[in-house]
This record gives C-alpha cells, sequence and structure tokens, in this order.
C-alpha cells in the first residue's frame, strides 16, 4: 500500500506565454502560470466568481513541447503533483 499520494489534475488558462530555459546540465525547464476560475454560492445564496493562479514547471521534452505549442490565454489540461516550496530574502 502507498504511503501518500500526491496527485493533482487543473485545467484553466495559460496567464502569459511559457518560458524555456535550459539548466546549466543542458536540461530543458518551461515555466507558466495557469489561471482557474471557480463559481460558488455566497451567504446570501448569489453566485460569485473567483479566480486562482497556479504556477506550473514543467522538464525535459515535455517543457519544451509546452514552450512550442502554448501561449498566453490557451487553456490547458495539467496533471502532476503538488510542490510547495519557501525562501527568505
Amino acid at each position: 500500500m502507498a504511503r501518500s499520494l500526491n496527485q493533482v489534475t487543473l485545467m484553466g488558462n495559460l496567464t502569459r506565454d511559457p518560458e524555456v530555459r535550459t539548466t546549466p546540465s543542458g536540461q530543458s525547464v518551461c515555466s507558466f502560470s495557469l489561471a482557474l476560475n471557480r463559481a460558488y454560492r455566497d451567504k446570501n445564496d448569489q453566485w460569485q466568481e473567483a479566480t486562482d493562479y497556479v504556477d506550473v514547471v514543467a522538464w525535459g521534452p515535455l517543457g519544451e513541447r509546452v514552450g512550442q505549442y502554448l501561449s498566453k490565454g490557451r487553456r490547458a489540461l495539467v496533471q502532476g503533483r503538488l510542490q510547495s516550496r519557501s525562501w527568505e530574502q
């Protein structure tokens, strides 16, 4: 039995063109952001809309294909795992 499960599927629109770069070791990495729209009812039973923004990173050949075929405003379905990072200035 698996100890845990970290799998997510997101569908949204790209907020900017994908940025493809190469690491010093030669591996491609692509960064982009998805806007995820959702609707919900508030306490007054009125429909409200909200948008969540998720940063996505694709590595290797997948990252190269994302940079080649996707652009700002395009709808994308992303499947992968969640990773949270933090840093101090």
